[in-house]
């Protein structure tokens, strides 16, 4: 029973160390310097980008002569947002003959756009908790009278 009370606490101690520990992710293809550096702009076709880069994160929606190569590498600690540690964004644009005609990395900064947690307001009713506690009544039926058993010649 006493080495129970003392593993108990060890293990507890252990979990909650564990918890603190940051998740790392790579998201996307985030590309390597050396990669990149394979590729020679009026040289290089799709065939040798597609074999060094591998396949392009996204392609211009108007030009599939452009292709984006977008990655990041995230952490997270315990319940906190995921923070970005490292961002690329990679322009590849070919000619018509999709020849490399340009490479370039983009200057990933980010803008930070505040959140606002203001509410915006509806129209419509305004009902307080008595209402719609007490909005029902009187709207039920009387006399056990229902909706099925009146006709349309009824009037009512």
């Amino acid at each position: 029973m006493a080495s129970m009370k003392t593993l108990a606490p060890l293990i507890m101690s252990l979990i909650l160390i564990s918890a603190c520990t940051p998740t790392k992710s790579t998201r996307g293809n985030l590309v390597e310097d050396f990669r990149m550096s394979e590729i020679t702009p009026g040289v290089s076709t799709r065939k040798n980008v597609l074999h060094s880069l591998g396949s392009p994160t996204t392609i211009a929606p108007f030009d599939d002569n452009v292709w984006y190569y977008i990655g990041q590498k995230m952490e997270k600690k315990g319940i906190f947002d995921p923070e970005v540690k490292e961002e690329k964004v990679v322009v590849v644009a070919f000619n018509e003959e999709g020849i490399v005609e340009t490479m370039e990395e983009i200057d990933s900064e980010r803008l930070n756009v505040p959140k606002v947690r203001d509410k915006t307001h509806t129209g419509g009713n305004e009902v307080t908790i008595m209402e719609q506690l007490l909005g029902n009544v009187g709207r039920f039926n009387k006399g056990g009278e229902s909706n099925s058993s009146r006709t349309a010649g009824d009037g009512e």
